[in-house]
């Protein structure tokens, strides 16, 4: 991470000489604008996919239709699975549907969410904030587990009867080792997976322009800096 190790890596450098052991090849059939959200939050979304050996069988909801959303979205269906999204913007269900989800529901001003006997075997939470948990854990099947990708400040705090009643599983995940990584570009180029993206040019103004238009919540749904 910029400015806890490397200071010399170039977060916002036009070229960087490092060691081929540390790089990755991107396929053909991904552009580098389309790689490179891929590599944060495709990684780690595929991570918790398949690393923990989701079966392409399962029913897998997807909290948050946006930066990290809307690539687990896309994997899950691409891998077999029935998506579900659930997002608090009812305006993104057309965008959920056609990156794959096959079912969508609004959770804005729900007390209680009824997604008829389709429960989930997996909860992605993708938001910014950590959810409501009294409105989620109810729609899981018993053993379902939960992958809480927030980054977020504070304490993990979750109903306590529900989770050991049901034995529902909470799996962290870390940021997915190269092997893991390279298997990722390799399905995103294979099946056609690609990140909504808003290219700005890598200058001051085009920086500015996108921090300004990411903390207006205006970014769909990965800004890209091109040199």
């Amino acid at each position: 991470m910029y400015g806890d190790a490397d200071l010399d890596q170039g977060s916002f450098a036009l070229k960087a000489i490092w060691r081929e052991a540390f790089l990755f090849k991107i396929p053909d059939d991904l552009t580098d604008e389309e790689a490179a959200p891929l590599m944060c939050a495709g990684a780690t979304v595929w991570n918790a996919l398949r690393t923990y050996a989701i079966a392409p069988t399962a029913t897998v909801g997807v909290v948050g239709v946006g930066g990290l959303g809307h690539l687990a979205i896309q994997f899950a269906s691409k891998m077999g699975m029935d998506v579900v999204a659930l997002s608090g913007s009812q305006t993104k269900r057309e965008e959920a549907m056609k990156l794959g989800a096959h079912h969508f529901y609004s959770t804005n001003g729900k007390k209680q969410l009824d997604v008829g006997e389709q429960k989930l075997d997996m909860l992605m939470v993708t938001t910014l904030h950590q959810p409501d948990w009294d409105l989620y854990l109810p729609i899981l099947k018993a053993e379902a587990t939960i992958f809480p990708l927030t980054v977020a400040q504070g304490n993990f705090q979750m109903p306590y009867m529900p989770l050991i009643l049901n034995g529902i599983r909470v799996q962290g995940t870390v940021v997915a080792p190269k092997a893991v990584l390279n298997s990722m570009l390799q399905f995103a180029a294979r099946n056609q997976v690609k990140p909504v993206t808003m290219k700005f040019p890598m200058t001051k103004d085009g920086i500015e322009e996108a921090i300004r238009m990411l903390e207006e919540g205006q970014i769909r749904y990965r800004a890209v800096l091109v040199s």
